[in-house]
């Protein structure tokens, strides 16, 4: 059994040193009026004004200037009340620059507290006043004010067009403190947008101003602002270098507040060079000067910074807490950049847990933030991480989607570290996918990047993944080179999550060079590491590391207690995602945990036949499949929507009528003159909303109050098996193919015995070429079927004389009928725990219905199951559910086209059969999105419908055959619902399947006749038997330990007791027949579904028109068959 390597190295980026964090930088550098900068100015008009009131107005502002200059909320809100009175008494005295002074120091003071409108309101009450007594430099003062709190808000340009405003005023009356001021600020948004050349320019032409005026303290601002543009472009030295100019001066000048701000700065350059310990150091000392201003926001972010380097040191509830901490301060002065950085944090931290629906939550409450803001460099940042996410779980051109957006952004804005990292996260998804060659491309881009600016941690992790691909490449030697010179690097800055995976992966190594101890010595240093940074999916994977290490060693109990370690964590793991596509992509990416195990077991099973192991194989298997299935049909059953926020509830409806939407669109334009790129826009947006959708739907699960009570149902055991599914004449086979070799177990009533088959590989090259001959209406070569049921049917032939048979698949075995299947003679099988192997199998000479074989629907009822516990819940959830009170629904032969005669109004041409309808089939893949009428769904209906009384039948046919009919409550009232139309198959995106009908109404004009996955599940049909006579109903995406992911999940969770679907395209006259006499036996005979669909099928196959498998076994049976 292979080692699993462990890449699991795209980058996630905490925010701590990216736009947003030291914003309050610019709180604390604005300029605003004081007492001081107008006093000198106004001598004339106070000595006209009456003393006792102007005296009285004067003491007022002063005193509220001296809080002011305390900083702390406290003084703070009782500065505004002085500043109230002050105001007052100015307007008494009619002092309208003194009132308007008064007004620009209220709306500083607002500011200062977070409560932006209330400083926007005072400013906008300021300006007039400035302006009518010609005051330029206090209208400068208010315009750049204004600026201030317009970027605070986001609102970039607005702030740039009252900075650029100020400036000229500024300049006019020679004022060159305040003009370096608002060079200062608009230098700061330009770094925002992006700019960062623009912004360099701005700050260095105030930086001699302010030392032309000897204003240390604006100049000591200016310096750090530097400091931090150098930071973000990855300058890390010439970052330092201005940061230790500021420092100095801010605490010459006894500014506490800005020492504070700068000592973050310089902790923000050391975490970035993974210097862990000094960025804590001054961190630590720049927190308390914060909290001794009161600087909400900047203790915010000395907070951040705090958590960011307890993160990366593994340290993740302590991360957590400071990032807590940060949150609610942030939201108190309402700094929405700050407040989508401690979210995106906080992501992180859960992400790295592997918490993935959480960190998703938080990500996705982060992004409209940044966008709101205008943040391109932190957008980038959150949107790379909702791609690491996706790529964890498996969602590969999701993650690339992601990481497609984000590469430019990152050039756009000067960002090379961030451009590094995309570029090694897109190399990881190209790794994934299989293309090595365009991974290294990638990878030997991102890495000079990484040296260039500093970056070891960034550095370690490109060479890791390097030596990833090498070691996949079969080149061991250097695979070592790169993982021996990353190790040094994660050490040095103290990375220990990312140690751990490269100490997993020198271990995958050494093991497939046979040198097993020494892989075992590595696997060993790691797995403490990853539990030491609480990185649970890493130790999964360092455990089943070991667990292989120790069986190849020949240690088969100690690799059993490590596997079973794995499998609880990558459980625990996936049940904390709460959207269930997610669930399903993460479950399929530890598929080989699962098949392990099963090997392994089985292996113990082959050593001691009496211990249960084989039992306990059947149990993994069991935990293995359709996980998902069962937890949507106990979903189902609680009506977790209720109690749910009706603004979600409406918010899931307008997705889901937007995508409709859009999908009727493509429909219109892919009839009529289209360009490719009108295609692909379409497709682009559909799943941008398909993802929309998913993510709003686990919302509506974490938010439901029945969810929260929702208890899933474990997988059954063997015991549980026999007691609840089987009776004395049903026979379980279920299979679960395996990379080396394959099982059968085949259980009984009170037995089970157990099968060692062909590898996955030889089993599904014979599945697939069977499946392709039974696509064709000729005859399949018997020599095909043989080869497929000599592997799969012959070893338990014995067992299987007039049994019914649940067959649960695995891999290309769910979409082959079974029932088309040879009977297979007993030849000794090679039962695991004997050691025996099969003889070749005898050709069967003659056959039924022309065949050259008897079909295994000779002499067994077949029902086909996702897995053997869902059949169980099923029946849990429907026992107490009593009988429709009506008896059969039809749906058939709706209108497609605007040529159909029954819009046209022209008379029906009489059709060929033989010519035209003979190959017609009911198949949305065949005709593209081209439908043509189905006419013998027609006679269908007819002959089935005829069948049941007046009152307990419906019939839906041409315009009635519409969606609006299919979704209303009325098809609640029937037990039987048949759909006779066409199929709509959508493999890339699922929830996009469904069926086709009417797509126009009786005026002619279009409508939507689309009823798809997510319909499907959102319908209330509590039916007994739902049949889709139409084409591959029955099949859908294969996901690994999920199955097949299509229609038939939908109608279960819908209500329905069991589904009849086809496995391929079905022709429609022959399918019409099929039907019909289906219900002939189901209704008229009182067969159960099960029963009167294989003597249907029985028929058909004698007949001589139908006797090849094409026309009769591609429908099956699923679900409940008692």
């Amino acid at each position: 059994m292979s080692q699993r390597q462990q890449r699991n190295w795209l980058f996630s980026f905490p925010l701590i040193s990216l736009p947003g964090i030291l914003g309050i930088v610019l709180l604390s550098e604005s300029f605003a009026a004081t007492p001081g900068q107008f006093s000198p100015i106004f001598p004339e008009f106070l000595a006209q004004q009456p003393q006792n009131a102007t005296q009285a107005a004067e003491r007022a502002y002063q005193e509220g200037m001296q809080l002011f200059r305390q900083g702390t909320a406290e003084s703070l809100t009782e500065a505004i009340s002085k500043f109230e009175q002050a105001l007052q008494l100015y307007r008494a005295v009619e002092d309208e620059t003194w009132e308007a002074t008064t007004l620009l120091v209220l709306g500083r003071t607002y500011d200062s507290l977070g409560q932006k409108q209330q400083a926007l309101d005072y400013y906008n009450q300021a300006l007039p006043l400035f302006r009518a007594v010609e005051y330029r430099r206090g209208e400068a003062a208010t315009l750049n004010n204004l600026g201030l709190v317009y970027n605070s808000l986001g609102e970039k340009q607005q702030a740039l067009d009252y900075y650029n405003q100020a400036l000229p005023l500024f300049r006019a009356v020679e004022y060159r403190r305040g003009e370096a001021t608002t060079l200062n600020n608009i230098g700061l948004v330009y770094k925002s947008l992006g700019e960062k050349q623009q912004a360099l320019d701005y700050l260095n032409q105030a930086l001699p101003l302010l030392r032309a005026v000897g204003d240390r303290r604006m100049e000591a601002g200016t310096l750090n602002n530097l400091g931090y543009i150098y930071n973000s472009l990855g300058e890390k030295q010439q970052a330092l270098d201005y940061y230790n100019q500021a420092l100095p001066l801010r605490r010459a000048m006894r500014d506490t507040g800005g020492e504070a701000t700068t000592l973050t700065g310089i902790g923000s350059v050391y975490d970035d060079l993974g210097e862990k310990q000094q960025a804590l150091d001054y961190y630590n000392q720049a927190l308390p000067l914060r909290r001794a201003v009161g600087d909400r926001g900047g203790e915010a972010t000395t907070l951040t910074g705090i958590g960011s380097v307890y993160n990366s040191l593994g340290e993740k509830q302590q991360a957590l807490d400071y990032f807590n901490q940060a949150l609610p301060l942030y939201r108190a002065v309402e700094d929405r950049g700050g407040e989508a950085t401690t979210l995106n944090n906080i992501g992180l931290v859960y992400d790295s847990l592997g918490e993935f629906q959480q960190a998703l939550d938080y990500y996705n409450q982060a992004l409209p933030l940044l966008r709101a803001v205008g943040d391109i460099s932190s957008q980038a940042a959150v949107l790379n991480n909702l791609g690491a996410i996706y790529n964890s779980l498996g969602e590969f051109q999701q993650a690339l989607d992601y990481f497609n957006q984000v590469l430019p952004l990152f050039r756009a804005v000067g960002d090379r570290g961030g451009e590094a990292t995309t570029l090694n996260n897109i190399g990881s998804v190209y790794d994934s996918l299989g293309e090595k060659q365009q991974a290294l491309d990638y990878y030997n881009q991102a890495l000079p990047l990484y040296r260039a600016v500093g970056d070891r941690g960034g550095e370690a992790t490109t060479l890791n993944n390097l030596g990833y691909i090498y070691n996949s490449l079969g080149e061991k030697q250097q695979a070592l080179d790169y993982f021996n010179q990353a190790l040094p690097l994660l050490r040095a800055v103290k990375d220990r999550g990312r140690e751990a995976v490269t100490l997993n992966n020198l271990g995958s190594v050494y093991s497939d060079l046979g040198k097993k101890q020494q892989a075992l010595d590595y696997y060993n240093q790691a797995l403490p590491l990853s539990r030491a940074v609480g990185d649970r999916d890493g130790e999964a994977t360092t455990l089943y590391n070991l667990a292989s290490s120790e069986r190849d060693r020949g240690n088969l109990n100690t690799a059993l207690t490590q596997i079973e370690a794995a499998i609880n964590i990558v459980e625990d793991l996936r049940t904390k995602i709460g959207s269930q596509e997610l669930r399903q992509s993460y479950f399929a990416t530890v598929q080989d945990y699962y098949k392990f195990y099963i090997d392994l077991l089985m292996e113990l099973h082959q050593q001691n036949p009496n211990q249960g192991y084989d039992a306990q194989a059947l149990h993994i298997s069991e935990r293995a499949r359709a996980r998902s299935l069962l937890e949507l049909l106990t979903e189902a059953n609680a009506d977790i929507r209720q109690g749910v926020d009706p603004q979600l509830l409406a918010q899931e409806e307008n997705l889901l009528q937007q995508i409709n939407a859009l999908e009727h669109r493509k429909h219109q334009l892919l009839n009529s003159q289209y360009t490719q790129t009108e295609i692909d826009e379409i497709n682009a947006l559909s799943e941008s909303l398909l993802s929309q959708l998913d993510q709003l739907e686990a919302q509506i699960r974490v938010t439901s109050p029945r969810y929260a009570d929702l208890k899933y149902p474990e997988p059954l055991t063997l015991k549980e098996i026999q007691q609840q599914v089987l009776d004395d004449d049903t026979l379980l086979l279920q299979y679960s193919l395996g990379k080396e070799r394959s099982y059968l177990w085949a259980v009984t009533k009170d037995s089970i015995t157990s099968y060692e088959l062909p590898p996955q590989a030889d089993i599904e090259a014979a599945a697939k070429e069977f499946y392709t001959q039974l696509e064709s209406p000729d005859i399949p070569e018997s020599e095909t079927a043989v080869k497929l049921s000599q592997m799969i049917l012959a070893p338990v032939a014995a067992q299987l004389s007039n049994k019914r048979l649940l067959i649960v698949g695995d891999g290309a075995l769910q979409s082959i009928p079974f029932a088309a299947l040879p009977v297979t003679s007993s030849p000794t099988p090679l039962l695991v725990g004997e050691g025996s192997s099969s003889p070749p199998f005898p050709r069967r000479e003659g056959g039924l219905g022309g065949l050259g074989y008897t079909p295994l629907l000779a002499q067994n009822e077949i029902v086909t199951l996702p897995s053997a516990s869902t059949i169980a819940i099923n029946r849990e959830q429907l026992q107490n559910r009593s009988f429709a009170p009506k008896t059969l629904a039809v749906i058939a032969d709706p209108i497609f086209n605007e040529e159909d005669s029954r819009l046209s109004g022209s008379p029906e041409q009489p059709s060929d059969t033989n010519l035209n309808y003979a190959a017609l089939t009911r198949s949305f893949l065949d005709f593209g999105d081209n439908f043509t009428r189905l006419e013998f769904t027609r006679k269908e209906a007819e002959t089935i419908l005829a069948l049941v009384p007046e009152n307990q039948r419906s019939s839906a046919l041409d315009f009635a055959a519409s969606r609006e009919l299919t979704t209303s409550p009325e098809l609640a009232e029937y037990q039987i619902v048949h759909f006779a139309t066409h199929g709509l198959i959508n493999l890339v995106n699922p929830e996009l399947s469904g069926i086709v009908l009417s797509l126009f109404d009786e005026n002619g004009e279009p409508e939507n006749g689309f009823l798809r996955l997510h319909d499907i599940f959102n319908l209330n049909l509590p039916a007994e038997l739902v049949v889709l006579s139409a084409c591959q109903t029955g099949l859908g995406e294969e996901v690994q330990g999920e199955g097949l992911v299509g229609l038939t999940r939908g109608f279960m969770y819908a209500g329905a007791k069991r589904v009849v679907v086809s496995l391929w395209s079905v022709n429609d006259v022959a399918t019409s027949e099929l039907m019909g006499l289906f219900y002939q036996k189901m209704l008229s005979e009182n067969l159960t579904p099960v029963q009167a669909l294989r003597e249907a099928q029985l028929e058909m196959l004698k007949s001589q028109n139908w006797q090849a498998p094409y026309y009769w076994a591609a429908f099956t049976i699923q679900g409940e068959w008692q």
